[in-house]
């Protein structure tokens, strides 16, 4: 219930009539001596006792699911369900793709892929583990294991008609010369509400990264809105290598200033922690991270660089 915020909400997710929830926790605060849940018409919240409760039950609840993760390691076949998260963009391009090639070599595994523009509280919301774009917060840090699979850059890219048009930097510092095109981001550690209109660019052969300034007429909070505008000639954008590989590689965008990039925002394996990680899990880990070891963004897009203006 304190997952669900309702009675009513627990019941369907139980699969129960309403009243036989209500009657079973009366009976169980009756059998306790103590209120677990305070009911308002309109909500169900746990008090103090009704929070210890609910973390000891899902400490218990853990245990027997590792019991039957152990004793299902003894088939000769992974089996078993596995819920996944991740971002909208990056899981539907990438990581649905190899979860069904997984799924493929290990039948008896039972894969539900979950997107969202939140990172939520695994152990809580019952995912086994997620592919994020970000670092945990953290506050949740030392509660995670968290794998960095591999390196995330954003580059610099541009429609060819909009170079035609406005020119192709040839240094950095003349971006400041040219639309370009800014998100808002709205999600991540380090973009809550914060406009990046500053790009740190790395350069090769540089130690320190650059800071220029960038503006132009168009900004959004979506980065598809972004690549929308650039693959329409609006201007210059920074974007994750992984999203704009494809058009990179048809040459519907190409690259400006190839030598620039910035880098963050690096995919990573997050999940909660388990004293033993069950085989399938374990299994689609190493997985994920000898396929995205090798970039494959990075082949598709290769040579695809515009040319110095």
């Amino acid at each position: 219930m304190r997952q669900h915020g309702s009675l009513s909400k627990a019941a369907r997710a139980l699969q129960l009539a309403p009243p036989v929830v209500t009657k079973r926790l009366s009976a169980l605060e009756a059998k306790l001596g103590v209120r677990l849940f305070q009911r308002t018409t309109r909500r169900v919240s746990p008090t103090t006792e009704g929070h210890a409760l609910c973390d000891r039950a899902a400490q218990l609840l853990q245990g027997f699911a590792a019991i039957e993760d152990e004793l299902r390691e003894r088939q000769s076949e992974p089996s078993g369900p596995i819920r996944m998260v991740s971002s909208f963009g990056f899981g539907r391009l990438w990581l649905g793709p190899l979860l069904a090639k997984f799924q493929q070599r290990y039948p008896a595994v039972q894969i539900e892929l979950q997107l969202s523009e939140r990172l939520p509280d695994l152990a809580n919301e019952g995912f086994d583990a997620a592919i994020w774009l970000w670092k945990p917060p953290a506050h949740v840090a030392a509660e995670w294991i968290s794998r960095k699979l591999a390196p995330n850059q954003r580059v610099l890219a541009a429609a060819p008609s909009y170079l035609q048009l406005h020119g192709t930097p040839a240094t950095p510092e003349q971006l400041t010369q040219h639309h370009c095109l800014v998100v808002r981001e709205n999600g991540g550690e380090t973009g809550q509400g914060q406009r990046f209109d500053e790009w740190r660019l790395t350069r090769e052969g540089l130690a320190r990264p650059l800071h220029i300034p960038v503006k132009g007429p168009l900004s959004s909070n979506s980065g598809e809105m972004v690549r929308d505008w650039c693959l329409a000639g609006q201007g210059i954008m920074l974007r994750s290598l992984w999203d704009i590989a494809p058009l990179l590689a048809t040459g519907q965008l190409v690259r400006v200033l190839p030598d620039c990039a910035m880098h963050d925002a690096h995919i990573h394996w997050l999940a909660p922690y388990r004293a033993q990680m069950p085989l399938r899990i374990r299994l689609l880990q190493e997985f994920l991270a000898d396929r995205f070891r090798q970039e494959p963004w990075k082949v598709l897009s290769a040579g695809r660089a515009a040319p110095p203006g």
